[in-house]
């Protein structure tokens, strides 16, 4: 890529050598490129065609998902910042804010586990300081390989030293999240990470010039070559290769390395600067960098950038303008500042010790310039970088998943020995205690968690407006999910199902669910089966969302999870938050108190074994059609757990989600240290009560006392109510006619699960 960064005349950007194979190397198509060469009206040069390679990427441009991801629902009242800016802001009442998003690093983290996602997390918690908010916690949804296969080990132990390292340092407890694991994920592990901040409902600020004369503050460390092509190359390519052998070493370099401690630094800088109101627009420099910083701010607001990219301070002198304008150091932001606070802004940034430096400043016009020793090197406008990208209709064929029309309800036999699956289940690491991968987390530091690790959703203590904390009783509850398999075999009724098990969790701890956040992991978009997963996803999102009244603020989309020409399941993972009035009312999944009455809310257990965890862990097939889900019920059944919370009438709720009711009811009494007596409903074989994922069911806990205003209120909502048993002492979970679960093997399998993930054969 290397060329002389000055022309003959200093004016006009000189042309790259051999334009052609460049665009070609740098992932432009040759439509693409010829209409960079009518944009700018002359070949471009080679920072040109760095800048819009990477700004025309699928993960930064969303050139092949925005025509589909315009039909979700993203309005509403509590909506105060939607899709387009750093993160999606919702109001939750008393003047208070919360920022929430969820972004992948997915690519990254399987060239280079540790830091690829560690840089993760580095990325989205500054997304959410860019809107103004004190990032408060982290939730991370991972998907890996099978346990027991080499490169799994070194991926997922990988992933998880990288999330504690970074976010245990930087201060931001990780406090939820889930694990999953498939063979499709072996070469793709899917690393998503959703950050929670919080902000005063009046100070919420944006990526968005204001003025021409504002200066170009670079705020963070020092520019370097790590990170280059990120965006370009790590996320919008598949793997053909390995990460260990030689062309997988050739990846590295494209992976960022993060600084935990000067990102803590970067926070409360920046967070200083907001409360003294220095700056008037900042943006992080994430994927594509400063290109991506300066044409996005420029572009929002319909104006220019100038910048010389000699005063950008470089840890490595030697690179190359079009290195500089895409490297993807990280901890930097880019704040705009008016030249009578340029002052301030620089001595805020002094006693926090971070690096502050005048680089440019907005510009009347359109066009974003960079120049270098004296010499332009790049001049475009702005939008047509930002904003005027490509956008693909992409050939689409229906996926169809080859079992997807089996009858596992009907021809798959009983097990012998129930018991024995049911020990079978809770070893899976999608439903084993997650403890083995929390325990590296600091998920109490800040001192905003109520609830963290291992419950249906977390549940944080939100700040006052000002950030102190401990002032309000206010919070919310934050859950994520997402369930490849079932996606598999019916993208949309999946995807819909996705969306409601996501609010279920948060409305079993009380909170009304509010709004969402999705990151949509696909496989290769260019296969028209691929495109067309997503496309069904998408609108079964929509419909889900549509119906709980949970409008998409934002998220990300994430192409290309495919090695050697197979792709990952379709895996759109939701998070949805919801507020409490007060979080010393949030109900646990754990049993509480022996002698409570159990009973199940919602739907009756029906038959529901397609795409199940009992079918695929246990009898090692993916297959049937999956029940659907009745959305009108779904919204009954939280709404009625929300009311149920109000009143304190729930000892505990925990839904019925992977592993059915047998799962449901040891988590339920694993992590509660009681037993449960229950007896199955008639007219159902045992393993199908035991082992269904049919929807809409939440098995709660209720004092006797209570129990019968809790049926009153199930049968005014019209949500059916089950007696399924009750609390006892005794340290099994006995099933009439069935059997019993010995507690503790249970827990032994139970936390050996994730365990093995980590640690290898």
């Amino acid at each position: 890529m290397a060329t002389s960064d000055r022309a003959a005349d200093p004016t006009v950007p000189e042309p790259a050598a051999e334009p052609d194979a460049l665009a070609t190397d740098l992932g432009l198509t040759s439509q693409e490129y010829q209409r960079i060469v009518a944009t700018c009206g002359r070949t471009p040069s080679t920072a040109e065609l760095g800048t819009y390679s990477v700004m025309w990427s699928e993960h930064c441009s969303y050139k092949t998902s925005k025509i589909h991801l315009r039909r979700l629902p993203s309005r509403g009242p509590q909506v105060l910042v939607g899709p387009g800016e750093n993160a999606g802001v919702v109001d939750v009442g008393d003047g208070l804010a919360v920022a929430f998003k969820i972004e992948s690093h997915n690519h990254p983290s399987f060239v280079e586990p540790i830091q690829g996602a560690a840089t993760g997390v580095g990325g989205i918690i500054r997304d959410i300081l860019t809107m103004g908010a004190r990032p408060i916690a982290l939730l991370d949804p991972l998907r890996f390989g099978e346990p027991g296969d080499p490169v799994t080990t070194r991926v997922a132990s990988g992933v998880v030293r990288g999330i504690g390292r970074y976010g245990n340092a930087i201060g931001v407890p990780t406090v939820g999240g889930e694990v999953d694991v498939d063979p499709c994920y072996a070469g793709n592990p899917l690393v998503n990470v959703l950050c929670v901040g919080v902000v005063a409902r009046d100070g919420i600020q944006y990526a968005k010039a204001e003025r021409v004369g504002d200066v170009a503050v670079l705020i963070g460390q020092r520019t370097g070559r790590d990170g280059i092509g990120g965006a370009s190359v790590l996320a919008s390519a598949t793997f053909d290769d390995n990460a260990d052998d030689e062309a997988g070493q050739a990846k590295r370099p494209n992976v960022q390395v993060g600084d935990p401690f000067a990102g803590k630094l970067l926070i409360e800088a920046c967070l200083e600067l907001y409360a003294r109101q220095l700056v008037s627009g900042i943006q992080d420099m994430g994927a594509a960098g400063i290109a991506c910083s300066t044409a996005e701010m420029a572009s929002a607001a319909g104006l220019g950038m100038r910048v010389d990219l000699d005063r950008v301070p470089l840890r490595e002198p030697s690179m190359e303008s079009w290195e500089i304008l895409c490297s993807e150091s990280q901890e930097r932001m880019l704040a705009l500042v008016q030249p009578d606070r340029l002052d301030d802004v620089l001595a805020v940034c002094r006693r926090w010790g971070v690096d502050a430096t005048p680089i440019g400043e907005v510009t009347d016009g359109d066009r974003l310039v960079f120049t270098r020793g004296g010499a332009v090197v790049h001049d475009a406008p702005a939008a047509s970088i930002a904003d005027e990208g490509p956008t693909y209709d992409r050939p689409r064929e229906p996926w169809v998943h080859p079992h997807a029309h089996e009858h596992p309800d009907a021809d798959e036999p009983a097990p012998v020995d129930p018991i024995a699956d049911w020990l079978a289940l809770l070893d899976h690491p999608r439903a084993a205690d997650p403890t083995p991968i929390a325990e590296q987390y600091d998920s109490a530091v800040g001192s905003s968690t109520i609830a963290g690790p291992g419950g249906d959703a977390a549940v944080l203590r939100l700040p006052g407006a000002d950030g102190t904390p401990g002032v309000t009783l206010r919070g919310v509850a934050v859950a994520t999910d997402g369930n490849g398999r079932r996606c598999s075999l019916d993208p949309a009724e999946g995807a819909r199902q996705v969306v409601a098990e996501a609010a279920r969790n948060v409305a079993c701890t009380g909170a009304r669910p509010l709004a969402a956040t999705n990151n949509l992991n696909f496989g290769d978009p260019t296969r028209p089966p691929v495109m067309d997963a997503f496309a069904t996803a998408v609108d079964g999102l929509g419909q889900a969302c549509e119906a709980l009244d949970t409008p998409i603020t934002g998220g990300n989309v994430s192409f290309y999870n495919a090695t050697g020409g197979t792709d990952i399941h379709p895996t759109p993972v939701v998070g949805v938050l919801g507020p409490l009035a007060d979080v010393t009312a949030a109900v646990p999944a754990a049993f509480q108190r022996v002698g409570d009455a159990i009973v199940l809310l919602g739907a009756s257990t029906r038959p529901g074994l397609a795409g199940s965890l009992w079918l695929w862990h246990v009898r090692g097939r993916l297959a049937g059609r999956l029940p659907a889900i009745d959305l009108a019920a779904e919204v009954a059944l939280q709404r009625l757990l929300g009311d149920l919370a109000d009143e304190r009438l729930l000892a505990s709720a925990h839904d019925v989600a992977d592993g059915g009711l047998a799962v449901a009811l040891a988590e339920s009494a694993l992590r509660g240290h009681r037993g449960a007596e229950v007896t199955p409903e008639p007219d159902l074989a045992a393993h199908q009560w035991l082992f269904s994922e049919a929807p809409t069911r939440v098995v709660a806990s209720v004092a006797p006392d209570d129990l019968a205003a809790v049926e009153a209120a199930a049968a005014a909502a019209g949500v059916p109510l089950t007696h399924l048993g009750a609390v006892t002492e005794a340290q099994q979970v006995r099933v009439t006619g069935v059997g019993a679960l010995d507690l503790a093997a249970a827990r032994q399998r139970w936390q050996s699960g994730t365990a093995r993930l980590l640690d290898g054969p």
